[in-house]
């Protein structure tokens, strides 16, 4: 049995007095928690990075690798730093402790731009012009390597070729768990290989949040969009970020007004993405995550769209 935080856990770590502790779903990799504090003071949110939180089972993966490394504190941390340089509404930091592996922020509130979208499209329209502002900021800061923003730069090969292998191996891991994917191993690899062959070199790497949706964002008081769960930002093509947030806003991403894009990066990283979404969910479905037919689900739709295309 996983050992999350309680009342009196939470009044520990962060010394100040507590009323009542929530912890939220929907991740993964850290343990989220509404906490309220005591003499009405309001709510904080509270993250915590610990083997306890973290349902993903370690793999192996390339050293150049930007998307499967560590997405802890100290990501955390930097990336917050970053979006901020940019321009970029986060949750303003109130506490960071590296020895409790834990940072207090503020609450943006429960309602996410996904939610709005859903209920009150009209209430969305500002959020999500301002949204499509900031990714164009983040994309915007570029450099010419790539990686998470703690890891020292140094020789790289092509990213795109980096995106292939990791692709391949995503495909490999979830070809030995769906005879479907095995009897079309092949044809995907081929694939693959077509559409890497069509991008051409650059090397101009922007600021990338690598899973934004519209489940990513909350929409305070203000109605500002606030970006959370950015600890697996990197520097990266930025037809990394519209591939994914092409594929989680659906028909409302026009909206974002993305700018003109390399179509055939696109198409690579977009058919990428995919194998992931299949790899990624059998993995942590075979763990003790709580809501395995969730990810089931998940895997068994990019399947199908895999095969079709």
């Amino acid at each position: 049995m996983r050992a999350f935080l309680g009342t009196d856990d939470v009044e520990g770590l962060i010394d100040r007095p507590v009323a009542e502790v929530s912890r939220l779903a929907g991740g993964t990799k850290k343990g989220v928690y509404r906490v309220r504090l005591g003499g009405d003071s309001g709510t904080v949110i509270l993250y915590r990075w610990t083997a306890a939180e973290n349902y993903w089972p370690s793999v192996a993966t390339a050293p150049d690798d930007p998307f499967d490394g560590e997405a802890g504190m100290a990501e955390f941390e930097a990336n917050h730093a970053a979006l901020r340089g940019a321009g970029v509404r986060v949750p303003e930091l109130l506490e960071l402790s590296h020895d409790g592996a834990f940072a207090l922020v503020e609450d943006a509130g429960s309602e996410s731009l996904e939610r709005l979208m859903e209920r009150d499209p009209v209430a969305a329209a500002a959020p999500l012009t301002e949204l499509g502002a900031a990714l164009r900021r983040m994309h915007a800061d570029v450099t010419g390597h790539y990686g998470p923003l703690t890891r020292p730069a140094g020789p790289q090969r092509p990213a795109e070729d980096m995106v292939v292998d990791r692709a391949l191996r995503h495909l490999a891991a979830a070809a030995e768990q769906d005879t479907r994917l095995a009897a079309a191993r092949e044809r995907i690899a081929d694939r693959l290989h077509r559409l890497r062959a069509a991008v051409t070199p650059r090397r101009e790497f922007a600021l990338v949040h690598g899973e934004l949706g519209p489940d990513h964002v909350l929409v305070n008081e203000a109605g500002e969009p606030v970006l959370i769960d950015f600890e697996g930002l990197v520097r990266f093509d930025a037809e990394w970020d519209h591939a994914w947030t092409a594929m989680r806003f659906e028909a409302d991403y026009p909206r974002l007004e993305p700018p003109p894009l390399d179509p055939a990066r696109l198409d690579l990283y977009t058919y990428a993405q995919v194998l992931s979404l299949i790899e990624g969910p059998l993995r942590i479905a075979a763990t003790d995550f709580p809501d395995r037919q969730w990810m089931l689900d998940l895997a068994e739709w990019n399947i199908a769209k895999v095969l079709r295309q």
